[in-house]
């Protein structure tokens, strides 16, 4: 998670230079002799790719600006993605389609959906799904190969959960629905609706005293099943519900609430394991080198010579 971080930041740097490279190239050019507005076609400085007054700019001018403000950087990185991938054919060492695509599901927490995380790639940084994937080959591939030496045991990882558990809360998840209502009298009108098989979320809409939540058929959204928020006595209800069924009329504040627990998320044995996985990789990229000492020794091994 650390070095996805520094990698995201070094890439936002790449792009932030290119747009000041972009308007360098236009202030030297503006400085240049003027050129003809009608260039041979077989000049070899390339196409015409902007015209300004009696001034051009050709698709070579632009391609010799780019290579000389920000061409080593470019090289840097392709010479750096084909020595990691060199390396990891001589070890053996490769990246599987199902590692990417787990470490795409683990960015992915914390935005709404799949598509509002691709554009974020796209706007932010610069990456269409498809270089994304790339990089993140490129990325996991090299960190491999700095932790293959390294082993981290099932009681270091147990350990270090142990020792940090705010880093590790994952509270259930209760998606519930209320009935709010002011009497005994109203509580079996609901009842006696929904034994006649109506929706719950209808009867909310037409019984419930609950401004904020009524016209959504009484839906409350996602709630932890801790959420200091709610009433210890209505959570409590709800945590003994099984999904789809609905609880008996809680009384809180003078009113009656009748609860429905729609869906219900919990952490899956998958999931623990999963997650022991991620630290087991943490606590072994601590352990070795920095990834840019482990990427120079690559080069070395590689004898890499960069005449640029």
């Amino acid at each position: 998670m650390r070095n996805m971080k520094i990698l995201w930041g070094v890439n936002a740097l790449l792009l932030l230079v290119v747009v000041i490279l972009s308007s360098v190239i236009f202030a030297e050019l503006f400085k240049k002799p003027p050129t003809t507005m009608k260039p041979d076609p077989s000049d070899p400085r390339g196409r015409v790719i902007a015209k300004l007054g009696d001034k051009t700019i050709t698709s070579e001018d632009l391609n010799q600006q780019l290579l000389q403000k920000h061409g080593r950087e470019l090289l840097d990185q392709m010479v750096d993605h084909e020595v990691v991938r060199m390396e990891g054919n001589a070890e053996g060492v490769t990246v599987t389609e199902d590692e990417i695509t787990k470490e795409l599901k683990r960015m992915q927490q914390g935005y709404d959906s799949e598509t509002q995380f691709y554009e974020s790639m796209q706007e932010q940084l610069g990456f269409t799904p498809e270089s994304l994937r790339t990089d993140l080959f490129n990325k996991l591939l090299l960190e491999k190969l700095a932790t293959k030496s390294i082993t981290i045991t099932d009681e270091q990882v147990d350990s270090y959960i142990k020792a940090h558990p705010d880093e590790f809360i994952s509270p259930v998840q209760l998606r519930l629905q209320q009935i709010v209502v002011g009497s005994k009298e109203q509580t079996d009108k609901v009842a006696a609706d929904l034994n006649k098989g109506m929706d719950f979320a209808q009867v909310a809409k037409n019984r419930s005293l609950d401004d904020s939540t009524r016209n959504k058929g009484g839906d409350l959204g996602w709630l932890d099943e801790n959420d200091p928020f709610m009433a210890p006595s209505i959570m409590s209800a709800a945590k003994k519900l099984k999904v789809g069924e609905v609880s008996k009329p809680v009384l809180f504040n003078d009113n009656f609430y009748i609860l429905k627990l729609k869906e219900l998320k919990e952490d899956s044995k998958a999931k623990k394991d999963e997650l022991k996985e991620i630290v087991r990789k943490e606590m072994a990229l601590r352990e070795a080198p920095p990834l840019k000492d482990v990427m120079l020794k690559l080069r070395e091994r590689w004898k890499v010579s960069i005449t640029f």
